[in-house]
């Protein structure tokens, strides 16, 4: 089912879901059989949100609720945010969430269980990464707009510092800060780009919105991806990588590291050790024992093979819930 127009606006713009209000819910009962909520949850108040619930209740239409976020990357305040957890997650008939350590916070706080399934591959077609054999390791980070959950000048501050320490070593390192254009603190940007300063292994680079095209052809070249997030719960950037091959390094929030636990490892950005540590394991990682081609090849099928057994799961799961619902 489309999304309503925002009246005067271009296609594709965002606004408050309105497929989640009471009247829109009510109004629609006969279009939708049930309700699954995914993100967009800070668009409303508790008192909304709960009336919402209630609508698709009196409609007879089980509620799923997956839990990406027990953390809201997009603002600094969480209050608000688990005030609206603690109306939906008790509510929802069924609860779905992408890692067991998600499940067993969500069981622990709630007293709820949660089936888990893992985010199925971001990608359909893709070519195989091409990286340099030259011996450099070469490191990305994408501050994107800055938004709050993002430490971006701690970031950019140990990049520099591993960078420096690296080379004092004799290895080779390329960092790659990417920056969009529009940012919702032109101060802060100001500051990012003047904490590489006097690091020529580092390079911030201020760009346009990125496609989805752009974003894999550039993550395909690193060795290492690092994520710098002061809070937060799952990333999808973590699954692009892994379909690319490409190993993360971030801070330990969440459950990000959970995702793929074998190509993550732990940093701490105010010891800036821990991220040249982190290069160093991309970059040894880049001469495994099998071709990489043939690793990745097997890997894209083993995640299409998932993708499969996740739209099953969630069929079942839809059939079980509308049953429920309806006995």
């Amino acid at each position: 089912m489309p999304d309503p127009p925002v009246p005067g606006a271009p296609p594709e713009q965002w606004w408050p879901p309105v497929a989640m209000t009471a009247p829109w819910l009510t109004e629609n009962a006969a279009g939708y059989d049930l309700l699954h909520v995914h993100f967009g949850l800070e668009s409303f108040s508790t008192d909304e949100l709960r009336a919402g619930l209630d609508a698709a209740r009196r409609a007879g239409r089980p509620v799923i609720f997956t839990v990406h976020d027990l953390d809201n990357p997009q603002i600094v305040d969480q209050e608000p945010y688990r005030a609206l957890l603690d109306v939906i997650v008790p509510a929802a008939d069924r609860l779905v969430t992408l890692t067991p350590s998600a499940a067993a916070e969500i069981e622990r706080r709630w007293g709820r269980q949660s089936m888990v399934l893992a985010h199925p591959t971001l990608l359909d077609e893709a070519a195989t990464p091409k990286r340099e054999a030259d011996g450099t390791v070469r490191v990305g980070i994408h501050l994107r707009d800055l938004r709050p959950n993002i430490d971006a000048e701690g970031a950019v501050r140990a990049a520099t510092e591993a960078a420096r320490s690296l080379e004092e070593t004799g290895r080779a390192i390329e960092v790659e800060v990417l920056l969009n254009e529009r940012v919702r603190d032109d101060r802060l940007a100001d500051r990012v780009v003047a904490a590489a300063n006097g690091q020529t292994a580092v390079r911030v680079r201020r760009t346009p919105y990125l496609d989805d095209a752009e974003i894999e052809a550039w993550l395909g070249g690193l060795d290492l991806f690092v994520l710098p997030y002061r809070h937060g719960t799952h990333s999808g950037w973590v699954e692009l990588c892994y379909d690319l091959g490409v190993r993360v390094a971030g801070t330990d929030v969440g459950h990000i590291r959970s995702q793929h636990p074998s190509e993550f490892r732990v940093v701490d950005l105010d010891d800036a050790r821990t991220l040249a540590d982190a290069a160093t394991w991309a970059g040894d990682a880049r001469h495994p024992s099998s071709p990489a081609d043939d690793r990745l090849a097997t890997r894209r099928l083993e995640r299409s093979e998932e993708r499969r057994a996740v739209r099953e799961a969630h069929a079942r799961l839809y059939s079980d819930a509308i049953a429920e619902v309806s006995a």
